[in-house]
């Protein structure tokens, strides 16, 4: 559960969205699949504050569809531009080391390698078994495409939370 500090962060973090959405700096998504479980359900409401400065390996960001225009998705930045992704024996591995993954659930199959552009980034689900619409079936993401970053979940209240960086993550 979040402490008071946190919930009036949240709190005043969502009336500045509200006002600064009209500027296009923030976004109010909803989480509609269990691609990202456990740490963003099906219902779970964020907030995504638009991208500036290059990604970061472990956010989570909104990558558009490829394939299906208008639908975005909420994925996971594991290869960054440049980098060597190889899917081998259910583990990811980024330039021939295994990454350490503790947001993921589940081994991340099929096998496969990737090699990111300069301008490419590398995006899978949380969940890996039910997650189908990320880089392993997409391919790498054009980074330039990937606006905007996941800061926070508003609701449920009692999963409301600050996740502003991947280390946010990594401490669960």
């Amino acid at each position: 559960m979040a402490s008071r500090g946190s919930r009036l962060f949240l709190a005043g973090a969502i009336a500045v969205a509200s006002a600064a959405g009209l500027h296009g700096r923030w976004r109010r998504y909803e989480i509609s699949e269990s691609s990202m479980e456990p740490h963003l359900s099906e219902g779970d409401y964020v907030l995504a504050r638009r991208r500036s400065g290059p990604l970061g390996r472990g956010e989570v960001v909104i990558v558009p569809h490829p394939e299906v225009r208008g639908f975005e998705l909420a994925k996971r930045v594991v290869g960054l531009p440049g980098e060597v992704v190889n899917l081998s024996n259910g583990y990811v591995h980024i330039n021939g080391i295994v990454l350490a993954e503790p947001w993921a659930d589940g081994p991340t199959r099929p096998d496969g390698e990737w090699v990111l552009g300069d301008s490419s980034a590398f995006v899978l689900g949380d969940n890996r078994p039910k997650s189908a619409a990320d880089s392993r079936t997409l391919g790498p993401i054009d980074a330039a495409t990937i606006k905007w970053r996941i800061v926070a979940r508003y609701w449920p209240a009692a999963k409301m939370e600050h996740l502003t960086s991947a280390a946010s993550w990594q401490r669960r």
